[in-house]
């Protein structure tokens, strides 16, 4: 296991907002400018609201413990201008600590979405991959209705799994983190995991 993710924080994997096993993340509706995200937790709470800055050539998406915008916990940048193989550092506005990246598969996602997890050094030390290849080909050309789910693996142990809510309309996921008993993957770095690759999907349909 990466030493990073071994000294991280305690308090992130205690009780609390980012201690949770399973959240509910829902996409904004009519949001005209930039993207904004509720996430609950399994109580139907709200854990954190999250809202992409709007007119950036860089992405640039911030996670907040409320919809007020008081307290920021996250901070997802793009590491250059758009394209394919971006690379998104994760840190901890709180501590200004740099939790890890998320990098996508350029020219794989075209046709799977696949995103590779870094420590802080840029080591990889797991993926996110979309369920299948076959589903990945419909939804791209033949019907983005076909709801999406992915896997998270780090050193070969499955730590995540996401899944979209059949809605045209309003976009929800759910992410779990149950099967994670060992705490391989920070949370911070999954919630940011979450989001990202929701902001990007709203983006793309």
């Amino acid at each position: 296991m990466s030493t990073a993710l071994q000294n991280r924080p305690a308090s992130h994997l205690a009780l609390g907002r980012f201690g949770q096993s399973s959240y509910m993340i829902r996409r904004q509706f009519f949001k005209l400018f930039g993207g904004a995200f509720h996430i609950y937790d399994a109580a139907g709470n709200l854990a954190f609201y999250s809202k992409m800055k709007a007119f950036k050539l860089k992405e640039d998406l911030r996670i907040y413990g409320d919809e007020q915008m008081r307290e920021e916990l996250l901070s997802i940048k793009a590491r250059g201008i758009l394209d394919f193989g971006m690379t998104y550092d994760v840190t901890d506005a709180s501590t200004g600590e740099r939790v890890g990246a998320l990098r996508r598969k350029g020219l794989r996602s075209i046709l799977r979405d696949e995103w590779l997890v870094l420590d802080t050094n840029d080591q990889e030390i797991g993926k996110i991959e979309e369920d299948s290849m076959m589903l990945a080909l419909v939804r791209r050309f033949l019907t983005n209705l076909l709801p999406q789910s992915f896997t998270g693996t780090v050193g070969g142990a499955q730590v995540l799994a996401f899944k979209q809510r059949f809605n045209p309309f309003i976009q929800k996921i759910d992410l779990d983190f149950g099967m994670d008993l060992q705490n391989r993957l920070d949370r911070r770095l999954g919630i940011a995991a979450a989001v990202l690759m929701c902001a990007i999907e709203g983006r793309q349909q």
